[in-house]
Order: C-alpha cells, then sequence, then structure tokens
C-alpha cells in the first residue's frame, strides 16, 4: 500500500460514523480478504491505517493488501455480530478464521417413543418424542459409539423393524453367535428388549454404573425363573459395561452438560479444541487448527467471536453452559452469549472459570490445544521445508503453499479429459480436484486441450469465493517444454502471473526432471522433493485416467442402447440415469421403464422385448 493511498483510506475511514457495523477490505483486484465488525465503526477501522510499530505481522501483511473497503452499518451489536458470520460464510475471506467443514454435526438417535426402540444415526434433532444425544464431531464417532453399543448389549444391527417384522424371517447368525438379542424370532419380550435400551440410554449418557445395576438385577431375575441363556447374556453385557466403564474419563456429575473450550495461539498457528461435555463425561472433542496465514485478528477475543457464532451457528444443539479458558473481553462475551440464546431460543451462560473443578478443567484442555498445536508445528515445518526446497529450486519469489497440477488423458480424439489436483501446505486436499471435459474434442491435441483447460480455470479467479477463486503459486503441467510453452503464452496474453513448469517423465514411467519452456531443472538431487513431485505427477494421471475411463464407459453404455430402435443419444441417457446400470434396466418390466421421462409405452416394450431376446 502506498503512503498516497493510506492516506485517502484513513481519510474514508474518518468519514465514518461511530455506530455499530460490518466492514468489509478488498484487494486490488475487489476480492474481499476480510471481514470485521464493530460496535464503532469509524473507531475500528481508522486504527487500520496509523498501525503501532510492534504490529502483528498477520495484520500488517493483510493491512498492506487492502485497496478499498465497505461498511454496512446495523442498528444493535447483536445484528452486526450476525451480519459479520453472514458475511465470512459468503466470502471466505482469506484472513478471516474459516471452520472448512461445513456439514451438519450427527447425533444418535434412540426411539424410545417406540415399542421396539431402535438405535440410529441423524442429523436433524426433532421435536419427535425419541432421545437424541450429541452432537458428535463426525460419523466416525458415531459409528463407533453405536458399535460399542450392539457388541455391548446385544441389541440388533440389522433394518428390521419390530414388532412389524417378528416372525418373518429366520433369525441371522448374529443370534447363534450370541451377539443379538433376535427379537425377530420372539427370543426376548418387548418388556425386556425395552429395559436393555434403557441401559442403551444409561451409557449414552455416560451412566455404566446405573446400566450395570439394571442388567444386574434382570440377571438375577432370569436365573431365578431358570431363563438361564438371558441370565448368560446379561452376565456378559455386565463384563463389557464394565470394561467400557474403565475407559470413560468422568469429570463431571451424571447430569452434567457443558462445553469446555480451550485456546492456544502464537505466530505460527492458533489452536483451538472443543471437549463436549456429556453426562458427566467426555464424549466428544475437536480440535481446529490455523495457521498463520489464516488469522489476522491481534486480539483473542475478536476471532474468537467469530469461532463461536460460527461453531454453533452449524451445530444444533448448543448446551446451556459453555466454559471458556481464556481472558475474554466482557463486552464480548455478552454479545455472544446473546447470540448465542437468539440462536438456541433459551439461556446459554459463557463462563470464564476462576478456580475449582472447572478451571483445572479448562486448564487441561488448554493444555490440548497446545499439544495439538505442537503437533501441527512439526508436521508444518517438515511439510514447508520440502516446499521451500522446491521454490528456491524453480527461483520462486515465495513458497507454493497452494499447487495445481494438470494432466491430459485421451482415447483418440474421443473422451479427451483434463485433470486437476490441488496440494496446499503439502497436503492433497481432494474436495478442490476438479475434471474438465474438453470441448472441442475433434482433432484436439493436448497442446490445445491443455490451452482450453487452464482458459477456463484462470476465468474463475476472480470468483468471490470456492476453491476456484484461490490463486496457486505454482502450477505443474504433466507434459515437456511445449505444454509449458503454451501455458506461458496464454498467461503472458491475459495478464496472469503464475510460475508453471513441466513434470517430465523418464522411460521408466518416473519423474525425471521438471521443465521450463527452454530448460530442464533436476530434481533428483534432493529425494524429499523428487518424492512430493514425484507423487504429484502420479496422483494427477491416476485422477485424470479414472474420469476418462468413467467418462468412457458412459459413452459406450448409451451407445449400446442405441441399437434398440426408437432409442437415441438423449433417451439412451435418461434410461441410464433412472436405473444406473444395464443390469438394472434389463431386469425391470414394462411399467418400470414407462416411469423414465420420455420413454412410452412404445419404447418401453420395444426395450424389454430387445432384453428378452439379446
Amino acid at each position: 500500500m502506498t503512503e498516497e493511498k493510506q492516506r485517502l483510506l484513513k481519510e474514508k475511514a474518518l468519514n465514518l460514523p461511530r455506530t455499530p457495523g460490518v466492514y468489509i477490505m478488498k484487494d486490488k483486484n475487489g476480492k474481499v480478504i476480510y471481514v470485521g465488525k464493530s460496535r464503532s465503526l469509524k473507531d475500528r477501522v481508522s486504527q487500520y491505517f496509523h498501525l503501532p510499530n510492534d504490529i502483528n505481522l498477520k495484520t500488517f501483511k493483510m493491512v498492506s493488501q487492502i485497496d478499498d473497503f465497505d461498511t454496512i452499518f446495523c442498528d444493535t451489536e447483536i445484528e452486526s455480530l450476525t451480519l459479520e458470520n453472514t458475511k465470512i460464510k459468503q466470502y471466505t475471506p482469506k484472513y478471516n478464521i474459516l471452520l472448512k467443514d461445513s456439514k451438519s454435526y450427527p447425533y444418535i438417535k434412540v426411539t424410545m417413543n417406540e415399542q421396539y426402540p431402535r438405535v440410529l444415526h441423524t442429523r436433524k434433532r426433532l421435536a419427535d418424542g425419541a432421545k437424541y444425544f450429541g452432537p458428535y464431531s463426525g460419523m466416525s464417532v458415531v459409528y463407533g459409539v453405536i458399535g460399542t453399543l450392539e457388541r455391548s448389549l446385544a441389541i440388533p444391527m440389522c433394518r428390521r423393524q419390530f414388532p412389524r417384522d417378528i416372525g418373518k424371517e429366520r433369525p441371522c447368525i448374529y443370534k447363534q453367535l450370541g451377539r443379538c438379542v433376535a427379537p425377530c424370532d420372539n427370543s426376548i419380550s418387548a418388556g425386556d428388549y425395552y429395559k436393555i435400551m434403557q441401559c442403551a440410554v444409561n451409557i449414552l449418557r455416560g451412566n455404566t454404573k446405573e446400566a450395570i445395576s439394571s442388567l444386574t438385577k434382570q440377571m438375577y431375575s432370569h436365573a431365578e425363573n431358570e431363563r438361564f441363556e438371558d441370565a448368560a447374556r446379561c452376565r456378559d453385557a455386565i463384563d463389557a459395561m464394565k470394561r467400557l466403564g474403565e475407559g470413560q474419563k468422568v469429570v463431571g456429575a451424571p447430569d452434567d452438560e457443558y462445553d469446555v473450550i480451550g485456546v492456544y495461539s502464537d505466530e505460527l498457528c492458533t489452536t483451538i479444541s472443543v471437549f463436549y461435555i456429556r453426562g458427566g463425561i467426555i464424549s466428544d472433542s475437536e480440535t481446529f487448527t490455523f495457521g498463520a496465514s489464516e488469522l489476522m485478528a491481534d486480539d483473542e477475543y475478536e476471532y474468537m467471536s467469530s469461532f463461536l457464532t460460527d461453531l454453533y451457528s452449524r451445530r444444533e444443539y448448543i448446551p446451556s453452559e459453555i466454559l471458556l479458558s481464556f481472558n475474554y473481553n466482557e463486552d464480548e462475551r455478552a454479545l455472544v452469549e446473546s447470540y448465542l440464546r437468539n440462536l438456541a431460543g433459551r439461556a446459554i451462560n459463557v463462563k470464564i472459570p476462576q478456580k475449582g473443578e472447572n478451571k483445572r478443567l479448562c486448564e487441561m484442555v488448554e493444555l490440548n490445544a497446545s499439544q495439538k498445536a505442537k503437533q501441527f508445528k512439526e508436521k508444518s515445518e517438515k511439510d514447508s521445508k520440502v516446499l521451500a526446497k522446491l521454490g528456491e529450486m524453480l527461483g520462486l519469489e515465495e513458497i507454493p503453499e497452494r499447487i495445481e497440477a494438470y494432466d491430459i488423458s485421451n482415447l483418440g480424439n474421443e473422451h479427451i479429459t483434463a485433470g486437476m489436483i490441488v496440494s496446499e501446505n503439502g497436503k492433497l486436499i481432494k474436495k478442490d480436484y476438479r475434471v474438465f471435459k474438453i470441448k472441442q474434442q475433434s482433432g484436439a491435441d493436448d497442446y490445445s486441450a491443455m490451452k482450453e483447460v487452464l482458459s477456463r480455470r484462470i476465468s474463475h479467479l476472480g470468483d468471490s469465493m470456492g476453491s476456484y477463486s484461490k490463486m496457486p503459486n505454482l502450477i505443474l503441467l504433466d507434459g515437456g517444454m511445449t505444454h509449458v510453452g503454451v501455458a506461458k503464452k496464454l498467461f503472458s496474453e491475459t495478464g496472469i502471473n503464475i510460475p508453471v513448469f513441466g513434470m517430465v517423465k523418464d522411460e521408466h514411467h518416473k519423474t525425471r526432471t521438471i521443465v521450463t519452456d527452454s530448460e530442464e531443472i533436476s530434481i533428483a538431487k534432493d529425494q524429499s522433493v523428487f518424492i512430493f513431485v514425484y507423487k504429484l505427477q502420479e496422483e494427477v494421471h491416476r485422477f485424470t485416467v479414472s474420469r476418462m475411463d468413467n467418462s468412457k464407459r458412459k459413452t459406450l453404455k448409451t451407445s449400446f442402447l442405441e441399437k434398440i430402435p426408437g432409442i437415441g443419444p438423449g433417451k439412451a441417457k435418461k434410461l441410464l440415469a433412472h436405473f444406473k446400470t444395464i443390469s438394472s434396466l434389463k431386469k425391470a418390466s414394462v411399467e418400470d421403464i414407462m416411469q423414465v421421462d420420455g420413454i412410452g409405452s412404445s419404447d418401453a416394450n420395444k426395450i424389454f422385448e430387445y432384453f428378452k431376446i439379446n
């Protein structure tokens, strides 16, 4: 930022009113790089343009890229906090704290409102009379908990529903193995089955002692009535419960339910650990780690307000109490508390414990955050060394943190497909992978195909959000000097400044060297760099070929269907989209085939007769 630009922006900021609102910082391309909120827009925004000498490096880097800013005035601070959260999700700015996982959180649902309760997983918490536990950090945790219940209590793992399916089919092998109480053949009464599910509920609440007590009473009752198999089942379940109880860390009373949040932050990263306490035990935990370039705010409470609003807007359930391990600005704490109350529709208390067990629990979570940060930095240091070496070999001005690699795959002049893979900080980011179907198939060669792909790719650099909007630090092409020349000419014509190199294989299909449009650069002298580039080249080739094969298979299937009289490419695609496979279509009745849009009785009969003969 020039001194003149800084003066103009400062002047613009000083003309703002001292009212609550949201400010949106933009770079010279008009891309949003930071969104913030303030109770006084004039005071907060003007601070960015007369920074102290000891300013945080991350803030200095962000401010140096500001070319302009917008503001939105709000009536209240709550309104500005809500709007800030919305705008961050809309623009995904580079310097805001971003929770990358946008999925909804899963729950375990026990249908205790049914005669034969079931244990299910769901992402929606409904007012339907069932009991819900969670939310959990991911489906792997949910599957693990449900699996423990199934093994411990021998509850059904099948999809049968009772009493509807009692006696309809013979019991499966799990009954013979003693791993299912088998309500399907009336091996257990509805009453006894319901008691087992009550034990499951106790376990999910963290109360294994109550579950063991209930099972013990059942065991003695079965033994007195000479139902020794049922007594043995209860005994085995009690043993499993005792082992489970030994592995649970109890941190509170059986009814305790709260979240504990600890933070560790330094110049290299910020790590936030969240422990979810349900039924007095640590039922789940999550850790969020943000690199130095991902977090701009100087004051801890600034990014924590954004983090808390984002975290709980993604989780359907908010406990009535949230404990924080750090010194949080009182005004911000009250603001977030009010936001969460509005979100939950009931009282939510955000506390900072000063002593006692809760204080020690906060310290434990904070220690967990520091340990996770240490692991992150050790791994990042290892990855960044490889990237730094690669950048030095290629003569780059900055470390290539985001790398995109491209490959072209074809079968003659048909099915020409290009694949793009992404590596960020040394890790493959598979959600950012893309496949391109080359539009000019007829007569197209690898060079024109690569030009088309890169043209389409860079056309998205002006997007306000999404992975396409991110500028790569380096582009690698699976090809030689001519490929690189085509790319460099395209970038020069469009004013794009992205370093581009080619990856060349030897006669054994191993990465031999990296090339510019005029020379080769050996990477064999450093094994870590060689392995890194080799893996990128293998991954982009694997991804591209797999997508080309899918395209080829689909075309072959539609061509096969076009042999049927009256079935052209359009109808063939609709049939495949509906039935997914040729095998499913072969088994379909005329009535089933007629369910496809655009397929009448005449076509359906022709298709049915064709498969009947062939």
